[in-house]
């Protein structure tokens, strides 16, 4: 069930449109996130989901229910902001107390506070100040703050963005945990392409105030809707390389020595000079150019470091991917289906 709606809002400021027509659903229990760059309109729509902001055209749905000229405090959502909004002055009790108090909650606020901090594990930490505390429990507590009003849906902006690399990466597990444990609609602004795959049941990618692309982490990860996801989903990015008048698109994973595949296969052969190596533990990520075949152009490889010898830095060697790993996009940048004459053509080139 669609506990959230968004029909075709947008957004206006003057003669600007920070979101245009954009519609899509948030489901019931589970975690939608927003992700684009800097400027491409998530921080607007989730103000908007929470009453923060008004729509210039389009409606809001919430629990089936118009919403979009609804108060927030009427929404029956809670918001956790960025810098968390935490009274510096107030305890971790007093913090997550507060919006009972403001409410004129009539039944045992004790109870209530110490049910929502020990969900998010920070229960023996009450009479300390945000100031005592560490960057993810300050996260936490904004949680269990925002828990006690049994919201229907948690909006989340940017949480983690405050946070160094590792406790991001646990703050991460820990909020994904927290979320399947309550079973509360969540949607997750983000910036962060890693928090986005790690943490999302779908993903709705966004640039300029548009939707590029709305789906399954899996979905978006391998079959881009245009040249823009590809580029922005993947660490490094997919391979994009125009050639007649069309994209070729092909992940650096995906993409290795010929000698990696089984000769029956169905390949896509070229040559691979390297111009440059990055170690990364388990990885190695080889920068260089694709020629013979394929038109020169930069490319990158993602090795395994199992994989064996690698090609040295200034040397060519053959490399190759599966004609299923390929994906084409059109003049535009968007994704077309594979094409069985070009395909021909390309194993004819391998």
């Amino acid at each position: 069930m669609a506990l959230v709606e968004v029909k075709q809002i947008t957004k206006k400021f003057g003669a600007y449109s920070a979101i245009s027509n954009v519609s899509l659903t948030a489901q019931d229990g589970k975690f939608l996130i927003l992700l684009g760059p800097s400027g491409c309109g998530k921080t607007t729509l989730l103000r908007m989901i929470a009453g923060l902001e008004l729509p210039t055209y389009g409606d809001i749905v919430i629990g089936g229910k118009v919403a979009t000229r609804l108060h927030p405090k009427d929404r029956n959502i809670a918001m956790v902001f960025q810098n968390y909004a935490l009274y510096p002055h107030l305890t971790i009790y007093e913090n997550v107390a507060f919006p009972l108090r403001v409410r004129g909650f009539s039944g045992d606020i004790d109870k209530k506070v110490k049910w929502a901090t020990s969900l998010v594990g920070i229960e023996h930490l009450l009479e300390r100040k945000p100031r005592q505390m560490s960057g993810g429990e300050r996260q936490r507590t904004a949680l269990a703050r925002s828990l006690v009003r049994d919201p229907s849906v948690f909006l989340l902006d940017e949480p983690l963005s405050n946070l160094d690399a590792k406790l991001r990466h646990s703050a991460r597990e820990e909020l994904r945990q927290f979320q399947e444990r309550i079973g509360v609609t969540s949607i997750y602004v983000t910036h962060d392409q890693v928090e986005a795959m790690g943490l999302g049941d779908r993903i709705c990618v966004m640039q300029g105030g548009v939707v590029r692309q709305l789906g399954t982490p899996e979905e978006i990860y391998l079959n881009p809707a245009d040249t823009f996801v590809a580029s922005f989903i993947g660490s490094p990015p997919m391979n994009l390389i125009s050639d007649e008048g069309r994209t070729i698109g092909f992940r650096p994973e995906m993409f290795l020595p010929e000698s990696a595949f089984d000769p029956s296969e169905a390949l896509y052969r070229t040559e691979f000079t390297v111009q440059r190596i990055e170690y990364l533990g388990g990885d190695r990520i080889l920068y260089g150019m694709v020629g013979a075949s394929l038109p020169s152009s930069k490319a990158i490889a993602r090795l395994p470091a199992t994989i064996g010898t690698l090609p040295e830095v200034g040397t060519t060697a053959k490399f190759a991917m599966r004609l299923s790993d390929i994906r084409y996009f059109d003049g535009e940048g968007k994704a077309v289906e594979q094409s069985r004459r070009h395909e021909a053509r390309l194993v004819v080139n391998g």
